[in-house]
């Protein structure tokens, strides 16, 4: 696994996180509970751009961080010098001491990169010391949020490419320089096929692909010399921006060039349109290019694309080839933010027994599942039949049912013989590696094959199926009790308060 973080932040990344994640630990420390065995999962609510599938990402950058995770001096003074609202240090220095020694000894299993993913499905599961479970929540949500948002926006603009190269050309339009870094690298587990971005390429050995600006040519005195001087510096891999002025005239002119420095072994790479009618000048575009014989001569497109508009495109008939996608991708311009959460399920009592917990909301989809939870994927020949969340410290019964959590009618039987595999593999044992991570090429590849195992109706773009995903029936029915349970009790408390303020009135 490359140390890609640490190039990048030379600096100790320890305090990348929220100040309450501090505090609740040094709440923790203060209470004797630090230690305490707990378990925490990861996971989203809905998947993004109204889509019917999520793609996983960010779990390499996820662990390299864990495995990192240690309290410079430096962090440590700054720690110190922090004040409550009384001038006294927010932190004593007995518990600064204690996170000098700290290193992260949690199991962590997850789902591997270019897995498809479903609402409530835990992608992490860290299991460890109460204090180290909760100091990590942040930095994995903004690592594992980000990326997986990106590969997923990726895949639906590949999806829509409909096998046509896509490469990356957001770098400029990106959220920061981490923002771009880490765009790149998630957009290539989702399924771009080069970026325009040069640290990233030397970073995760993504190819690198480019043009020219419109600034290449205005820097001549004709749209011809600046062809022609591009093209004598660059004979096997130039394509010429053909917008400056005028499209159609800029394609005649990338031709005529072209046609000139035939004789010296130059061939055209391809021709790219930044602007107007990309259908129509597309077309009129290939007609010309085809008429001199350059049928070789791809035709790219760039210019606020999106999967949306990529789809459209191919349905008018463009004959674009290559698609450079910008903006849209690395922002994830229609859904900026993925939305997950990062909850307590379980807690170990003094006792050595454990204690399952849950967030409970007025909305049920806030609600979170209790338990040290595991995801199942049943599959055939055909591809993916269903996914079911299921307590891993309770038997399973023999017949298995999976119960949609926001819709409890809607239920769905698997036959005993179904194939299945568990997508939770052990990352993180007492914090040491004990799985290889791939590289990224072998990651896109998973993301490949898992999507040809989706149907097409799931995948489609607009209005998907829904794929049936769920609570085991017995898990279902545990959490169902456990909410009665704490709402009854909340309402018999609240009972109790309105007896004593009427008996003091």
């Amino acid at each position: 696994m490359n140390n890609t973080l640490q190039q990048l932040y030379r600096s100790s990344l320890s305090l990348l996180t929220d100040l309450y994640q501090l505090t609740m630990a040094y709440g923790y420390w203060k209470e004797g509970i630090a230690e305490r065995e707990a378990v925490f999962h990861l996971y989203f609510r809905k998947s993004p751009f109204k889509g019917g599938y999520t793609v996983a990402a960010g779990l390499a950058h996820a662990v390299e961080y864990l495995q990192q995770l240690q309290f410079t001096d430096e962090d440590l003074a700054y720690l110190g010098s922090l004040q409550g609202s009384q001038g006294e240090p927010l932190f004593e220095q007995a518990f600064l001491d204690y996170l000098r020694d700290l290193r992260f000894t949690c199991d962590v299993d997850a789902i591997p990169e270019g897995t498809v993913v479903f609402p409530s499905e835990p992608l992490i599961r860290v299991r460890g010391p109460l204090l180290q479970a909760q100091l990590v929540e942040t930095p994995l949500l903004t690592i594992v949020n980000f990326q997986t948002l990106i590969a997923t926006k990726a895949a639906r603009i590949k999806d829509a490419a409909k096998g046509d190269t896509v490469i990356e050309f957001g770098m400029r339009r990106a959220q920061g320089i981490d923002g771009s870094l880490a765009a790149t690298r998630a957009a290539y587990v989702g399924g771009i096929d080069a970026t325009s971005n040069l640290l990233a390429g030397k970073l995760f050995d993504i190819p690198v692909r480019g043009t020219h600006a419109h600034s290449w040519v205005q820097a001549f005195e004709s749209e011809e010399q600046a062809f022609e001087a591009y093209g004598q510096a660059f004979p096997h891999d130039s394509v010429f921006l053909v917008d400056t002025y005028n499209t159609l005239e800029g394609v005649r002119h990338a031709i005529e060039v072209a046609k000139k420095l035939e004789p010296t072994g130059f061939k055209l790479n391809g021709i790219r349109l930044d602007s107007g009618d990309l259908t129509y000048l597309s077309i009129e575009a290939r007609k010309l290019l085809d008429e001199a014989g350059m049928g070789y001569t791809n035709i790219v497109a760039s210019n606020d694309l999106d999967e949306s508009i990529v789809n459209s495109l191919k349905q008018q008939g463009a004959r674009i080839n290559v698609w450079g996608i910008g903006t849209q991708l690395v922002t994830a311009y229609d859904q900026p933010a993925l939305g997950g959460v990062y909850k307590l399920a379980a807690f170990k009592q003094e006792n050595g027994e454990w204690s399952y917990s849950l967030k409970l909301s007025e909305q049920l989809e806030k609600t979170s599942n209790p338990g040290i939870q595991q995801v199942r994927r049943y599959y055939d020949e055909q591809g993916f039949i269903a996914d079911m969340i299921y307590n891993e410290a309770v038997p399973l019964p023999e017949k298995v049912l999976i119960v949609n959590p926001l819709d409890s009618t809607r239920r769905k039987s698997v036959p005993e013989d179904t194939l299945y595999k568990d997508l939770l593999i052990p990352v993180l044992n007492k914090g040491k590696l004990v799985t290889e991570l791939p590289d990224l090429k072998t990651i896109r590849k998973h993301r490949e094959e898992e999507l040809s195992k989706l149907h097409e109706s799931i995948r489609r773009l607009l209005n998907p199926h829904s794929y049936p995903a769920g609570l085991e029936g017995s898990f279902h029915q545990f959490k169902t009790d456990l909410v009665l349970a704490i709402r009854e009790k909340g309402e018999a408390a609240m009972q109790e308060r309105l007896m004593q303020q009427k008996q003091s009135d």
